[in-house]
């Protein structure tokens, strides 16, 4: 039995039918490198939103290994302040100490709230009956015996606050010195040489935060970029200059950092025109945006820095610490 002849070749598609024979199709983008051609970055991937933050990522993880900025002449004790809550007081301390630590500067954050949100945020051991501000603030132990350090960075310490702060504000009425137990507990700390010191308060103006204004020669203001934050300003600064005319000579407002910053909206923009107005100079350049990832960060016991190295967040709080670390502090700032 003969085979038929063979006819044409049967199309296997519409597609196909007709077409000529394709060119062999180029690598992908990815793991193709022409000749004139780069191997990373890829520029459109850049341009998504992964590869955006992957690109942060990097960049602020070179930064940090690079470890360039300056280390100060003095110990820098800051007092983050304002007694408006929800402004992002904790969220600075924590943030900008990590970025500091990062960069290979020995930053140390004391707990001052009794919420102990900035011992959550740096992964400290805050239960009742751990070693804390509470004691330290009423002579129980020194402050070099309440040290932790975070379980982030080898070069981040804190001084966790626990729920037994809520009750100092009345015992440290009737003792002796009551504004300045905080700066002698400080004083005596001569075994650690920390670059930074950041000094986390309460949303008031009680003793805890008058212990803080007293420890420290610098005051770091959180404002919110809303119409509410600026209300409170006034106050905060007429308890400034009131701790400084009889208790710290040496207190200076000395850096105001702009906080949950909305560039859609026309009232941000109106709130920052104000804030630079009457601050001037004080006012950092960067601001922080308003992002999610850094409310989300808390949660799981990080800084945003630890959280997500690539997000807007982490790259505004790793610019303000470059910021604060590269102004010079006044001369009543340091002693």
């Amino acid at each position: 039995m003969t085979r038929p002849p063979a006819g044409p070749p049967r199309n296997v598609s519409r597609e196909t039918k007709g077409a000529p024979n394709p060119a062999p199709s180029d690598v992908s983008r990815e793991t193709w490198t022409g000749p004139d051609e780069p191997p990373w970055p890829d520029p459109v991937a850049a341009d998504t939103p992964i590869g955006a933050e992957a690109e942060r990522a990097v960049r602020l993880l070179h930064a940090a290994a690079k470890g360039s900025l300056p280390r100060p002449e003095r110990q820098r004790v800051f007092t983050i302040a304002n007694q408006k809550g929800g402004v992002g007081k904790t969220t600075t301390a924590v943030n900008v100490a990590a970025a500091l630590a990062l960069q290979g500067l020995n930053t140390l954050v004391i707990d001052l709230d009794p919420q102990g949100n900035a011992s959550t945020a740096l992964g400290i051991e805050h239960r009742p009956g751990t070693p804390s501000s509470y004691e330290v603030l009423i002579g129980e132990i020194s402050l070099r015996d309440a040290l932790q350090r975070s379980p982030h960075n080898e070069r981040l310490y804190c001084v966790p606050a626990t729920i037994d702060l809520a009750g100092a504000e009345i015992e440290l009425v009737s003792m002796v010195a009551r504004e300045g137990r905080l700066r002698s507990a400080l004083a005596s700390l001569t075994d650690y040489n920390f670059d930074y010191v950041f000094i986390d308060c309460p949303p008031s103006l009680g003793l805890l935060t008058i212990n803080a204004f007293v420890a420290a020669p610098e005051v770091l203001i959180p404002i919110q970029c809303e119409y509410y934050a600026l209300e409170g300003v006034g106050q905060l600064m007429r308890t400034i200059e009131m701790v400084k005319a009889h208790l710290n000579p040496q207190l200076e407002v000395t850096t105001v950092i702009l906080t949950m910053y909305d560039g859609r909206t026309k009232l941000a923009d109106q709130v920052a025109n104000d804030v630079r107005a009457h601050f001037g100079d004080k006012v950092l350049r960067t601001v922080i945006p308003r992002s999610v990832k850094v409310s989300e960060a808390p949660g799981y016991g990080m800084t945003i820095l630890d959280y997500d190295a690539g997000s807007r967040g982490a790259m505004s709080y790793l610019d303000a610490s470059r910021e604060i670390a590269e102004r010079r502090a006044g001369p009543t700032a340091n002693r």
